[in-house]
């Protein structure tokens, strides 16, 4: 092998090895595969070098280390010379627009990684091509990057037009992880064609171009700018297009804690909650500064509730606080908890939130536009298949427009991009795993403006003597009881995988899915990898479908609607259930013994669970 290396004794990977020596110029992740090809670590440069990383609506996501397979210098090059080469063939003035970078404060010592070093290549690679670069100077929240081409409409799609954007995050994924998320023009995330587009791109460009290492060159070139003050100004003075009660905002004595959760929120929050002049909330100060090592939690996700809510419980009850809001490193999502009259704190659901801001953001609409026909024709609110359908039961008797999109909000952003360019008004849209698009600013979800508008939502409350847990039972007696379960299995083997979703779709014979599951009758089916949809006269599906993942959806006699799932990056078969009841069946008890039994029958005569050797989710 070349480089003065012995031979792997494969020749596949003898070949990636000497291609990647050749092409990487970062001293570390090179060092790291001539030392694992000198120590023999098949096992290792395996897992580097066995697949390169996929290119998908989602960008990329995956561990920061060397090789093909993982985040580094290198690939980040790559893949920003195909997304540059396609959006070449794209926009025939990408030269006059440009693209906006920005990144969280994720690192990784030892590849000498980081999400601020992967943006700054970026934007070489760009600058390279003379394509005009927005890059953040500081770690910002997802959203500002998404809004970047937006909130400035009159000023940058004028002035500047931006084409797309890139977002260096990984979320709330484990600290070693990093990723790579691409907007459109429309500010929106990308959806098919542009991600087999972009895909195919890469793979057509993986020489370094011989600019594209010169981070140097790129940071002083006339064609790079930072909009950071700008786009700051300009997202605290959009989002007070929905404060509604300022005054009250002013005067509130209760009392929030917020936590960042060693993510970048912090000050992003308190600027937010000092545009609609609501006191500050109490931040956690072990939490609030961004640390990629993520020291106080297991996982840095506020889904997974009480453990990484710990040290927030302990600083509301020191400060007689009652609300706690909780965002993701990348701010793009939010998590609340309320105190209980029993001294316990009740973490929400995402479905329960999206009950109470939808409700709320339909009332302030209200508050500022009236109650007239003319104008709520025009309005919508969207979530995704698989989130509560409580929004359509607030629309259905309110009068507005009701949609749901595939999982995800590229999905929805698009959509709500549709419904503008027809002149619609989309108040809010929502999907289960805590993520709120209050605002049509932002078209995908916004953690920094929820929690300002969930802020002046509880002052508000508060000043009535409510309670945001006595507002969503009064939601739900109004519009019906939504009962949620959701949870997962984990397996492993694709084969078993393809034969339990092939078994539903033969249930009865060849292509006859189930009429009724454990005596409970299925009225409907909609299945999204086939197309299948037995409510369309036509029996086709409205929602885009994909072969290359599992998604069947059941709808039975008793209100309850079922989803089961593939997940697109992890070993599991999700299903997402809910009870919707009619209005005035406030019997909460025995509706979630309903839904209990549901979901056992759909573990037992569905899953399989034994026979497909599943391991249930962890406690």
């Amino acid at each position: 092998m070349e480089n003065g290396l012995e031979s792997t004794g494969d020749s596949r990977l003898d070949l990636a090895v000497t291609q990647w020596l050749k092409y990487d110029k970062n001293p570390k992740t090179a060092a790291a595969v001539r030392s694992m090809v000198k120590d023999r670590a098949m096992s290792e440069l395996q897992k580097c070098f066995g697949a390169r990383m996929e290119f998908g609506t989602a960008g990329l996501r995956a561990a920061m280390g060397p090789g093909v397979s993982c985040m580094n210098d290198l690939t980040i090059i790559q893949t920003t010379q195909g997304f540059c080469a396609y959006l070449e063939q794209c926009f025939t003035d990408l030269k006059q627009k440009g693209v906006v970078i920005g990144f969280d404060a994720r690192a990784h010592p030892p590849s000498g990684g980081s999400s601020k070093r992967f943006a700054c290549l970026a934007a070489s690679v760009l600058i390279s091509r003379g394509v005009p670069v927005y890059l953040f100077s500081d770690i910002t929240p997802t959203p500002y990057v998404k809004c970047c081409p937006l909130w400035l409409e009159p000023f940058t799609i004028s002035h500047l037009g931006l084409c797309a954007g890139v977002m260096v995050t990984a979320s709330h994924n484990p600290k070693q992880d990093n990723g790579y998320k691409v907007y459109w023009a429309n500010g929106a995330q990308i959806i098919p064609p542009h991600d087999k587009g972009i895909a195919a791109a890469i793979e057509q460009n993986l020489e370094p171009w011989p600019k594209s290492w010169d981070t140097d060159g790129a940071l002083q070139s006339s064609l790079l700018s930072d909009p950071y003050q700008e786009i700051h100004r300009e997202y605290c003075k959009t989002i007070q297009q929905h404060c509604f009660h300022r005054e009250l905002n002013k005067n509130s004595e209760v009392k929030i804690v917020h936590t960042s959760v060693h993510g970048v929120g912090h000050i992003f929050v308190q600027a937010a909650f000092k545009a609609f002049d609501l006191h500050p909330p109490y931040a956690v100060e072990q939490q609030k500064d961004p640390d990629p090592e993520f020291p106080t939690v297991k996982y840095p996700n506020p889904e997974e509730g009480e453990g990484v809510l710990t040290l927030s419980f302990a600083l509301a009850d020191q400060e007689g606080a009652t609300v706690i809001l909780a965002n993701d490193p990348d701010a793009d999502r939010l998590a609340i908890a309320e105190k209980q009259e029993s001294g316990q704190w009740r973490v929400f659901s995402g479905n329960e939130l999206g009950a109470l801001l939808g409700w709320w953001i339909f009332q302030c609409w209200k508050l500022q536009k009236g109650e007239g026909k003319a104008s709520i024709k025009d309005v919508y609110m969207l979530s995704s298949t698989v989130s509560s359908k409580i929004l359509r039961a607030i629309a259905v008797k309110e009068g507005f427009h009701f949609e749901e999109t595939l999982t995800g909000f590229k999905w929805m952003g698009n959509r709500a991009r549709e419904l503008m360019d027809q002149g619609k008004n989309v108040l809010f849209a929502f999907e289960e795993a805590i993520g709120y698009m209050c605002s049509p600013a932002v078209l995908d979800k916004d953690g920094v403006s929820a929690a300002a508008i969930a802020g002046e939502f509880v002052s508000y409350l508060a000043s009535k003597n409510i309670t945001l847990s006595h507002q969503l039972r009064s939601i739900y007696e109004e519009y019906g009881y939504h009962i949620s379960k959701n949870s997962y299995f984990i397996c492993h083997n694709q084969d078993t995988i393809k034969q339990m979703f092939e078994r539903l779709r033969n249930y009865d014979g060849e292509n006859s899915y189930p009429k009724e599951c454990g005596g409970f009758a299925i009225t409907a089916v909609r299945d999204l990898t086939t197309g299948y949809d037995s409510n369309q006269p036509d029996n086709k599906a409205i929602l885009p479908t994909s072969k290359s993942s599992q998604m069947i959806t059941f709808t039975f006699a008793n209100g309850g609607v079922a989803t089961i799932r593939t997940s697109g990056t992890e070993p599991k078969i999700k299903y997402y259930t809910e009870l919707c009841a009619a209005p005035g069946n406030s019997d909460l008890n025995q509706l979630k013994t309903e839904l209990d039994n549901l979901v056992d029958a759909i573990v037992e005569h569905f899953y399989q669970p034994e026979k497909n050797n599943l391991t249930p989710r962890p406690e």
